[in-house]
């Protein structure tokens, strides 16, 4: 019998298997919950998150921290759930694993409001660019009754405006400035009888007015809507202080910046090191900046791969390299880290890959099982580990934990298109027409898996690959050739 007729095993692997994109994950709950795997490490990682947010609103104080876990640890996945959690979303707070973690937090949780928004950076052109233009894009989504935020450049909106008040007579221009406001004229906190020619001249004259960002979301939003597609930001500092108060005059507690993918779109552009230098400076400003007026807290969640130096490290060289790893270490000590561990593969490996279509294939899988490891004490307490036991192996099986292990073992080298995940689905689909009951996995299929094409490590690691190759080519294979009076194919 093929372990395909007990376990369900796919023709073929996907680019997009165990891929979440953040924003997909948020706007279609069922499919992420519905793939979702909670382990105990993952309950704790949820606990720290909720706390983390919990000090964030308790004191105030706008607060950072990085998920940080290898390429298909589930950080997009955590997200996800996390924003679904404080959504309130029934299914996510029904998962019968992250009940401890829901009772534990809902005491301070009733009431809060919190206004998430979930960023896919690839392609950003700069960090305030995406940020901003991601809260408009979701106020006008969400909250279309909403006043736009401020979040641009004044100048230029005030220059078009006061060419457009010449061109259209002051009754029309401030008739279209004051549209939508009740019969009161309160609007949003607005002055009674909206902006007249002298309101107007007052703020549009004084910058630092506490109205001054009023008065540019309203010419944004009746009058000079085309900046909004063209995005003339305010800088990361004034801009954070801007979306903070406009969040709280929407009634939230505070605003979650789920920011997927930030580190590797700066390793996309670690060519030009003034690229990097200007962005990693801003990251310190997601929590510690110059306009420190935040209405409410700005909680950020960074997922990173790896540390920034590792994957940048190469185009940044002398006393630019020390002066950028200066900047690292300001940053780093202003952001708190949620582990994502690797070691939660073999559960989700078990759940999402492993399982059997039905009670009967459990009970030949099972019974199986047990003539396959009836081996040599010595060789069955090698494939098995020890960090495992029977109970993990079994759950496991085709594989051995050997084989996980070692896979956990470089799971933090891996490429983002060749995760642990996908490697063990790639070995399934290999076998499938050939593999029956019984069989094990051997630990060496991983070294093709691993090895094999470009982007399964960085260029450093490739290169200790290309080692190893060529040992084994011309040193170990002609000596077990010669020792076992064998003869290779050639490969």
């Amino acid at each position: 019998m093929l372990i395909k007729d007990l376990i369900h095993i796919q023709e073929r692997v996907n680019k997009d298997d165990f891929v979440l994109k953040l924003t997909a994950g948020v706007a279609d709950p069922g499919a992420t919950l519905g793939t979702y795997v909670v382990t105990k490490e993952l309950v704790q990682n949820f606990d720290d998150a909720l706390g983390f947010i919990k000090g964030a609103v308790d004191s105030n104080k706008s607060r950072g921290s990085y998920l940080h876990g290898s390429f298909g640890s589930g950080k997009s996945h955590f997200m996800a759930v996390l924003n679904l959690l404080l959504q309130g979303n029934h299914d996510a707070r029904a998962l019968p694993k992250l009940a401890p973690v829901v009772k534990k937090h809902d005491a301070w949780l009733a009431g809060k409001k919190f206004l998430m928004v979930p960023y896919h950076m690839i392609g950003a052109s700069s960090l305030e660019e995406k940020i901003f233009e991601g809260y408009v894009d979701w106020v006008k989504e969400h909250r279309p009754e909403a006043p736009i935020p401020a979040l641009f450049r004044s100048k230029a909106i005030l220059e078009n405006a006061a060419s457009l008040r010449e061109k259209m007579g002051d009754e029309a221009f401030f008739n279209a400035l004051n549209q939508g406001q009740g019969s009161d004229g309160a609007c949003w906190g607005k002055l009674s009888g909206g902006w007249t020619a002298e309101s107007y001249a007052a703020v549009a004259d004084d910058p630092t007015s506490d109205r001054h960002s009023d008065l540019v979301s309203d010419l944004v939003q009746h009058l000079i809507t085309s900046i909004v597609q063209e995005g003339e930001y305010l800088d990361i500092d004034k801009g954070m202080a801007v979306l903070g108060r406009h969040a709280k005059s929407l009634g939230y507690d505070g605003v979650i910046l789920f920011l997927d993918e930030l580190v590797l779109w700066l390793a996309s552009r670690s060519g030009s090191v003034d690229f990097l230098n200007q962005e990693v400076n801003k990251l310190a400003k997601l929590v510690e900046a110059q306009e420190m007026r935040r209405a409410i807290p700005i909680i950020s969640f960074i997922a990173r791969q790896r540390d920034l130096r590792e994957l940048v490290g190469e185009h940044v060289a002398g006393a630019t390299n020390l002066n950028y790893l200066d900047q690292l270490k300001f940053i780093e000590g202003r952001f708190e880290t949620i582990q994502m561990g690797d070691t939660n593969l073999p559960e989700i490996a078990a759940e999402r890959l492993l399982k059997p279509i039905s009670a009967d294939a459990r009970k030949q899988i099972d019974a199986k099982f047990e003539e396959t490891v009836a081996v040599r004490q010595e060789v069955r307490e090698v494939l098995m580990t020890a960090n495992s036991n029977p109970e993990a192996w079994r759950n496991l099986y085709p594989f051995s934990p050997a084989l996980v292990d070692t896979l956990v073992a470089v799971s933090s080298l891996l490429q983002r298109e060749r995760t642990a995940l996908r490697i063990l689905l790639q070995l399934l689909v290999d076998q499938r027409d050939t593999m029956q009951l019984g069989e094990l996995v051997p630990v060496g299929d991983l070294y093709d898996q691993i090895a094999k094409g470009d982007d399964a490590f960085s260029n450093e690691m490739k290169k200790h690959f290309q080692t190893a190759d060529k040992l084994y080519r011309q040193n170990l294979k002609p000596m077990l050739e010669a020792t076992h009076d064998l003869s290779f194919a050639a490969a």
